[in-house]
């Protein structure tokens, strides 16, 4: 039914794959960092970034209402959202619970760094206003690793971000890149983002693994030319560092994205245990079937 939504959309839009079912509400165009060398989401010539003009998203809004449209979730696009000013973002958020009352959830992307200028009083007014969920975008918490990939942030940064949200109230989902450190970094990658998310304990945590699809050129150039892909088998072994060094609580955590060799489901820390056997069974596999046979073992 989202389909009639009366709105123009800057193709293309991402969200996450758990915003599935959630109506689209582009904000902003585009990345304001953009500069990450493995992402090409927003390289297209139009996805240029700019704030998309107050009026319209107003009116966005006021016409979705009008037409009977009433989601239960919305999610804020493009890249990162919470860029905006808080004055912006209150007007927006204000405007959802007039004429959108059904929704009960907005969420959005976030930079790390978009947090540093908001304090924990505004974070909570926003909050009230419905945002409930922030979707960050980690990548990996060592520092070398963020350094090559020209990430913008640092393990400090990010932790100081997710402990700020958290603190005012907003749940968390965390994303860790499985191969980001190519197989040179791969353990310190692993290790580091483990700490990352035991130092923060969000209340998501979910792994992509790092696909070239432009190509993997500013990777390789933005590590100086160290930098070889991992294969099916190194990344599982990637994989069971990072779980086996998790000390979460209560965090709901996924591997289920496309890119994903291996798809694991389940709460950390009390389905650890069963995780890790799933990934040595996995490991004993792929350790003996060449790639193209993966398939045939649901995998």
């Amino acid at each position: 039914m989202f389909n009639q939504f009366p709105a123009q959309y800057i193709e293309p839009v991402f969200r996450p794959p758990s915003e599935a079912r959630s109506l689209i509400l582009q904000i902003t165009n585009g990345c304001s960092w953009n500069r990450c060398t493995y992402c090409s989401m927003y390289t297209a010539p139009q996805k240029k970034f700019r704030p998309l003009a107050e009026n319209e998203v107003l009116e966005a809004i006021r016409q979705c209402g009008a037409s009977g449209i009433q989601p239960r979730r919305i999610f804020l696009a493009d890249g990162d959202a919470l860029v905006l000013s808080m004055r912006r973002l209150r007007t927006i958020l204000q405007a959802i619970q007039v004429h959108l009352p059904s929704v009960s959830r907005v969420s959005s992307y976030c930079l790390p760094g978009n947090l540093k200028n908001k304090t924990v009083d505004e974070l909570r007014e926003l909050k009230s206003l419905g945002l409930k969920l922030i979707y960050i975008g980690a990548e990996s918490g060592d520092d070398t690793v963020l350094k090559y990939v020209d990430k913008g942030e640092t393990y400090r940064s990010t932790a100081d971000a997710l402990i700020k949200a958290k603190n005012a109230g907003l749940k968390t989902s965390v994303m860790i890149l499985n191969g980001i450190g190519g197989k040179t970094y791969s353990k310190q990658h692993a290790l580091a983002s483990a700490h990352l998310v035991n130092e923060t304990q969000p209340h998501y945590v979910a792994t992509l693994v790092l696909t070239f699809y432009e190509g993997p050129e500013k990777v390789i150039n933005g590590f100086q030319g160290n930098f070889v892909e991992l294969d099916t088998l190194q990344l599982c072994h990637e994989m069971r560092i990072f779980i086996g060094e998790t000390k979460l609580i209560n965090s709901i955590f996924r591997s289920d994205h496309a890119s994903n060799h291996l798809v694991l489901k389940g709460v950390l820390g009390k389905d650890k245990q069963a995780m890790l056997e799933q990934i040595d069974r996995a490991i004993e596999y792929f350790g003996q079937h060449p790639e193209f046979e993966r398939g045939e073992a649901g995998y």
